[in-house]
């Protein structure tokens, strides 16, 4: 039997790194805000997606208010945050069933393709978690922080410390799992390693799979973010 497609958007950020009064989610670029055009490329990828929306709880009425305003008819279920992203997806996952499969987004990646979706979900089927990445290509140093004599903060190399570029790839998001694998995880206590869903279930003893990412797909969190995300918009041609 087919497995239902469930995607959790993580939402529930406040957005103090954007230097903003309004959460960094809710930000418009061309003329709609990043959350919207998140949720847009998973109902576009895969009509009939169940979609969860995870808010921190002061901004329900707010995204509420503006799907109305604007239009934006697309059933969601609503979850507030917690204290964590760990907590905000425990929270989500009490709305997703056993036999499902559940992708866990970041809201502010507006930018993932329906094809990556579409691929990623069809793999998805036959593997227990998979996770997009994209090859590291910096040079990488290992360094430690240290103190000089008047206490003052610098950063020092570790002699014959060696880091193998072509070793290293960044984990992106959606990371897609069967439910009831992600569920299990999830019911551990949570370690302050856990820096995604995928650390996670690496935890709980679990093999992930992984694709290739894209380098479009970016993280908005800042201003700075902001620049390259209008010019993006403008090569993709994203309505």
């Amino acid at each position: 039997m087919e497995r239902k497609k469930y995607v959790v958007i993580m939402a529930a950020g406040s957005g103090t790194r954007m230097g903003s009064d309004l959460p960094k989610q809710f930000i418009e670029i061309g003329g709609k805000a990043i959350l919207r055009r998140t949720i847009e490329a998973f109902v576009k990828a895969c009509p009939g997606i169940t979609v969860v929306t995870v808010l921190p709880e002061v901004h329900m009425g707010y995204w509420r208010d503006y799907c109305i305003k604007s239009n934006f008819i697309c059933p969601q279920i609503i979850v507030k945050g917690g204290i964590t992203r760990f907590h905000s997806v425990r929270n989500a996952l009490s709305k997703v069933p056993d036999g499902a499969l559940v992708a866990v987004h970041d809201g502010v990646r507006p930018f993932v393709t329906p094809e990556l979706i579409r691929k990623m979900y069809e793999r998805a089927a036959h593997v227990q978690a998979l996770i997009p990445v994209l090859p590291c290509v910096d040079t990488m140093k290992m360094l430690e922080k240290k103190k000089d004599a008047e206490g003052n903060p610098f950063l020092d190399e570790i002699p014959g410390a060696h880091v193998d570029r072509e070793l290293l790839y960044g984990a992106q998001t959606p990371q897609i799992f069967h439910s009831e694998i992600l569920s299990e995880a999830y019911s551990r206590a949570y370690d302050t390693a856990f820096t995604d869903d995928a650390s996670v279930v690496s935890a709980h003893g679990k093999k992930l799979s992984f694709v290739i990412g894209e380098r479009l797909n970016i993280k908005i969190t800042t201003q700075e973010n902001l620049v390259p995300s209008k010019a993006i918009l403008e090569v993709i041609g994203k309505n």
